[in-house]
């Protein structure tokens, strides 16, 4: 039975490609736990500087597949938070790993799939990429990525978005402020590479402490913002990095 996801790091980038193309590369209970696995792992190691989530075959990611979608019709109310909360503590696992996140999104990203992409920190997106949540269509809600969306957007694009469950193109998805670039399917892996390779000429310390503090802000008031914002600017002034970047730039 083949890997339900795949890992390989080139220089300073892990990739984590989802493997079950012949399913879309639905999500279920493997996929969701192998990724929470990786990004741990990927989240320890020091080397790394980014990490890319894109997906095998013609699609990024189709949401829940039959068989969940199937667990999920017979199971208890009980049973179903449970198991809502393991895709939601994947979603806090992205925000909570200290390196840039990126979503490369190919082909389809549906349902809990354009969730997925949604959750990372960047999106990246081929010319022929679509995107959507379509779970009202089935009675179904997108509720953990709304709190995600409802951050990345408006809340009247959001509200159309989520409540009408539409497909929308690549470009639309960037205009809005889903997606962060649009590159060529044809050249799609090289200008991944060439994007996620800015994170190699920057400070690691200086991107760790700048996504946690981003993310921190969410729930602060603008005064405890500003007062987060000043620890971290004095914290940073003590890194090693900020320190050899200062006397570098004083040399010149």
């Amino acid at each position: 039975m083949p890997e339900e996801l795949l890992t390989s790091t080139i220089e300073t980038i892990r990739f984590l490609t989802l493997n079950r193309p012949e399913k879309r590369n639905a999500l279920n209970d493997e996929l969701i736990g192998a990724l929470k696995r990786e990004l741990s792992d990927a989240d320890g190691d020091e080397s790394l500087r980014s990490i890319v989530i894109n997906g095998a075959g013609k699609d990024f990611c189709s949401g829940a597949d039959l068989a969940s979608l199937q667990k999920i019709s017979e199971s208890s109310f009980e049973e179903n938070l449970e198991d809502a909360r393991n895709l939601m503590d994947l979603f806090l696992l992205i925000r909570a790993v200290k390196i840039p996140v990126i979503a490369a999104v190919h082909g389809r990203a549906l349902a809990g799939g354009c969730g997925l992409a949604t959750a990372c920190d960047l999106v990246l997106a081929t010319d022929t990429a679509r995107f959507g949540y379509p779970e009202v269509k089935i009675g179904f809600v997108p509720a953990m990525v709304m709190a995600i969306l409802r951050r990345n957007i408006s809340e009247k694009r959001a509200f159309e978005m989520i409540t009408q469950g539409f497909e929308f193109s690549a470009e639309d998805a960037e205009r809005v402020g889903i997606v962060n670039r649009v590159f060529a399917e044809t050249d799609f892996e090289e200008k991944i590479k060439e994007y996620v390779g800015i994170y190699e000429k920057v400070s690691r310390s200086a991107i760790v402490m700048s996504k946690q503090l981003l993310y921190q802000m969410d729930g602060l008031t603008f005064d405890a913002s500003m007062d987060a914002g000043a620890e971290t600017n004095a914290a940073a002034r003590m890194t090693e990095d900020c320190k050899n970047g200062i006397a570098k730039f004083l040399s010149k």
